[in-house]
């Protein structure tokens, strides 16, 4: 029995603490790969929380109080308690965390001694993705080292451009007479007129790496896989890294699921196929129908649920095998994750969902989408209930004192946070996840809400790529939103910090809620940055080159080397050059010449500081061809990118410092990478025109 901590001396208030801090330091050095590590991690952080609950049950509800302040009381725990039930399940994913590497090595090596190489349909599923963003993905998938291969692109856009594409480049066209059932539908069609018995998927921006056949099609040795998923991994930044300036500082927000999470639940073969960048037994989607299913506008999702009900699993393979798109501007960012909670909420109603017949009840758990409501309703709960205290007098909770409160409530956020951040490997950041989920909460709370009300009936809607992305998106509403709970919040804490203008009853309570406020306002004042969407300098990405380039002048007879700084599909920077190469103008037409790709026309862009930057003109040659499939698909670092946690913390803690909170500018214009293409649409038919014999004006060796 504990004396009452009021009374207790310190170092006893702070035991809990203190043992929680000391075994978080400590747990590495048992070896945080190991699973008893793993599983002790998640059976400590238990502890201290199941304590937490106890007082909290037991200590904190004010059940004399008025109805109005016993309900919001409850509220807030019921809340809590939401929160607590998807903390358990991400624990208890993260506890058996997957390395399928050595797996993929064995099934490579296996492959190297066959000489029947399964066939593989490659579809690539667009809608009105622009050139610049399609022409990467399919020059990617033509490169691909697989020799029974065929590439198709199924256009549901119809557009004759992307058809003379295909055909001029060797891979397979594929139209439809009508777009029902979007995507999934796309996909359904082409794979009723192709006959290879895996079949992948891509999106439209979506760049396989080379060897992504070899490393994944080892595993369906095993006749119990059905799909094999890999990372989605991106070339650009995410808004949070852009908005933010944070490029370098922080990994894209998605890290945390696909290479902690994803793995994690990979073992308990949970995981799922993630709409691209997968493989797929067609065997298996004839085991459900022939098809992917199409009851939620998250098709992907629900394939592996209706597959593990007939007994097929997805496996996962955490490699960075294939690079896309990260949301271009804040509005993409919105429509995608709309997309993501909607279909998410969809499952709960269908059959093959989470509440379906044939399920194991880890799957069940695991499949349950209630993350993206609990964690809108906890940021947006920890945000208003401050205020309402402040404002009201009316607590989330009583009988809390600062003991207590050490005691309690702070070990077990320390044990959360840290048990995440020790099992998550280096993968989760505490502030970006609170300041990108309140961020997201304003706009996809309500979505949620809708869509558990009425699941069905909802658009499926692209996440805009490449031009047709736009700009920064300024978000205006969540912006005044961040902006009016931060004066709230400091209004409040300023009236209570007065005595005679102090609404709240126990003035011992005011420093408590005064560090929960001012966390809460360094949260919004981040967010409300992110709001200012930022846009892209440059209409490409840039990538790092570090060898000797050869350039012609016109009518120069010899060549004149320069080193590379960066390069992209539209232009190269090069250190000042020497002889020949003096004396160069902006507007000079030039010729550069790159190992392993050849030759490219283009005229200096500028000349400034120790630098030349050079502008590719647009033409489609295969030596432009080459560059994309070298920049993409060959030169792309496959080894995991190790950010300090506190490190990136410190970065974003001082960017409320050093913010620039104007509005942004639009971008500058650019000349286009490539000539504008007309936009015929081709009639409502099934077309299938099919890839060439041998890959045209591409080396797959190049």
């Amino acid at each position: 029995m504990l004396p009452p901590l009021d009374t207790a001396p310190a170092l006893l208030v702070a035991a809990p603490l203190l043992l929680t801090m000391s075994g978080l330091l400590l747990a590495p050095l048992f070896g945080l790969n190991r699973p008893a590590t793993r599983v002790g991690i998640a059976a400590a952080v238990a502890l201290v929380v199941g304590a937490y609950l106890y007082w909290r049950l037991t200590s904190t509800i004010p059940w004399g109080a008025g109805w109005f302040g016993l309900g919001f009381a409850l509220l807030c725990l019921g809340v809590e308690l939401f929160g607590l039930f998807d903390a358990a399940i991400l624990f208890a994913g993260l506890t058996r965390r997957t390395n399928r590497s050595r797996e993929a090595d064995a099934g490579e090596a296996r492959l190297a001694n066959r000489h029947d190489w399964p066939a593989v349909d490659l579809i690539i599923a667009t809608y009105n993705e622009p050139i610049e963003v399609l022409e990467k993905t399919i020059l990617g998938a033509l490169a691909l080292d697989w020799p029974n291969l065929k590439i198709w692109v199924a256009d549901d856009g119809r557009r004759a451009w992307l058809r003379d594409y295909c055909q001029a480049k060797g891979a397979g066209y594929i139209t439809r007479p009508d777009n029902l059932q979007a995507k999934a539908g796309n996909i359904n069609h082409a794979l009723a007129v192709t006959r290879a018995p895996f079949v992948a998927v891509f999106d439209a921006d979506f760049v396989p790496q080379r060897g992504f056949l070899k490393r994944t099609m080892g595993f369906f040795d095993d006749p119990a896989i059905g799909i094999v998923q890999i990372p989605h991994s991106f070339y650009n930044h995410d808004p949070l890294q852009q908005n933010l300036a944070l490029r370098d500082a922080l990994p894209d927000d998605q890290r945390f699921f696909f290479e902690a999470i994803m793995p994690g639940r990979d073992g308990w073969d949970a995981a799922f196929c993630c709409g691209s960048n997968s493989i797929t037994r067609r065997a298996a989607l004839d085991a459900i129908g022939g098809g992917l299913p199409a009851g939620s506008i998250t098709e992907d999702m629900l394939l592996s649920l209706a597959l593990l009900q007939k007994g097929y699993v997805t496996r996962y393979l955490n490699e960075p095998l294939a690079y896309g798109l990260a949301p271009e501007s804040l509005d993409a960012f919105f429509v995608q994750r709309a997309r993501w909670a909607q279909g998410a909420m969809q499952i709960l109603f269908l059959k093959s969902g989470p509440l379906g017949p044939g399920h194991a009840l880890r799957h069940r758990l695991f499949f349950l989408p209630t993350a993206w409501l609990s964690q809108a309703l906890m940021m947006i709960t920890s945000i208003i209930a401050p205020l309402v205290f402040l404002f009201f007098d009316v607590p989330p909770l009583v009988g809390v004192t600062a003991q207590s409160a050490i005691f309690f409530l702070v070990p077990m956020v320390v044990a959360q946070v840290g048990g995440i951040v020790l099992l998550g490997g280096g993968r989760y950041f505490p502030i970006a996840a609170q300041v990108l989920g309140t961020f997201q909460s304003f706009r996809l709370l309500p979505v949620i809400i809708k869509t558990l009300f009425k699941p069905h009936g909802h658009a499926f809607k692209v996440t805009p790529k490449g031009s047709d992305a736009g700009s920064g998106g300024y978000q205006r509403g969540i912006f005044l939103a961040c902006t009016a709970l931060m004066l709230a919040t400091l209004v409040g804490l300023v009236i209570n910090a007065i005595p005679d203008t102090r609404i709240v009853a126990q003035g011992a309570l005011v420093p408590m809620v005064a560090f929960w406020g001012l966390i809460n306002i360094v949260v919004l004042f981040l967010a409300a940055m992110l709001c200012l969407g930022r846009p892209a300098l440059r209409a490409e990405e840039r990538f790092a080159l570090d060898e000797q380039v050869a350039v012609w002048r016109r009518d120069a007879r010899h060549a004149t080397l320069a080193r590379g700084i960066d390069i992209s599909v539209s232009g190269i920077a090069l250190a000042e050059m020497e002889g020949a190469g003096d004396g160069l103008a902006p507007g000079e037409p030039v010729r550069v010449r790159l190992r392993g790709v050849g030759s490219i026309d283009g005229r200096v862009a500028r000349c400034h500081a120790g630098r030349i930057g050079i502008a590719f003109d647009g033409a489609d040659t295969p030596a432009r061809d080459r560059l994309i499939v070298r920049l993409f698909t060959l030169g792309r670092n496959t080894s995991s990118h190790s950010i300090s946690m506190w490190q990136a913390t410190r970065t974003m803690l001082l960017r409320i410092f050093t913010a620039d909170m104007r509005l942004p500018a639009e971008p500058m214009g650019s000349a286009a990478a490539r000539p504008p293409l007309a936009e015929t649409r081709l009639d409502k038919i099934s077309l299938v025109l099919p890839p060439a014999t041998a890959t045209k004006a591409l080396a797959r060796a190049s």
